[in-house]
């Protein structure tokens, strides 16, 4: 197995579908056959319980592991209704990260060090980032490889992006020069509303091959999934949303090999 892709899920702005487009992209290339770790660097923890690993019972997780980073291999924990997808979950502990490192030295390395040595063992690697553009997201994109963006399809998402895009090109000229935007995925499409074609219009003349051409729909199964701690892909199977984050799987791939 080559060295996995480290890609980052990361925007500032929350509730546009960044831990569900991490939970079922992931879900759906495990599926598809592929190694894959998803690393919850999220304190709110949804993607650990969006794939059945349940962080009130656990000795170690995240935190643990900027602490000690040994602690990375006992920590992974397997993804409880898909094979060939692990989870290194996260607690709300992880806060407490962004005040512990304030004088560390190469504070934005911590986590390229936690994943280095994993590289081995997967396909791909997807960090799941905190809404804000803290300590932990910049730590996710000096160790990753890429960055996808999920985008909400609502005139607001506009204006946090050019920001992320500043924080992306940050990172890239201070810490990580080979950083590179992998992807835009269009998140929550109302095929109902004329606002969201706009939205959609304009991104893709701005970011251009760079948009997904899967976008992902309003699906209430989407929603509810995770509080059965399963992706949509074993929820639902035939939902929508499943269906186009089988197709997002799938778009991904066929982009790794045309690279």
């Amino acid at each position: 197995m080559s060295n996995a892709k480290i890609i980052a899920l990361a925007n500032q702005k929350g509730g546009v579908g960044k831990t569900t487009t991490t939970v079922n992209l992931a879900a759906s290339l495990a599926k598809l056959g592929r190694k894959v770790l998803v690393v919850d660097s999220d304190p709110q923890g949804n993607a650990s319980s969006g794939l059945g690993v349940s962080v009130k019972d656990m000795e170690r997780h995240l935190y643990h592991c900027y602490l000690d980073k040994e602690q990375v291999v006992k920590t992974i924990r397997k993804a409880a209704y898909v094979s060939n997808l692990d989870v290194l979950p996260t607690h709300v502990d992880l806060i407490g990260v962004e005040v512990e490192l304030m004088s560390a030295m190469k504070r934005e390395k911590y986590l390229l060090e936690l994943l280095e040595p994993l590289r081995g063992s997967y396909e791909f690697i997807f960090v799941d980032c905190p809404p804000s553009l803290g300590l932990l997201t910049i730590n996710a994109l000096t160790a990753a490889d890429a960055v996808i963006i999920p985008l909400q399809c609502e005139y607001f998402a506009l204006e946090g992006l050019s920001q992320l895009i500043r924080t992306i090109r940050l990172v890239k000229h201070s810490y990580n020069r080979s950083l590179k935007i992998e992807g835009l995925v269009l998140t929550m499409f109302d095929r109902r509303n004329r606002l969201t074609y706009q939205v959609a219009k304009e991104v893709k003349n701005h970011f251009k091959e760079k948009v997904y051409n899967t976008v992902i729909p309003r699906n209430v199964r989407l929603s509810e999934c995770p509080s059965y701690g399963k992706p949509a892909i074993e929820y639902d199977k035939r939902s929508s949303g499943a269906l186009a984050y089988m197709n997002l799987g799938k778009e991904f791939l066929k982009k790794q090999k045309s690279e």
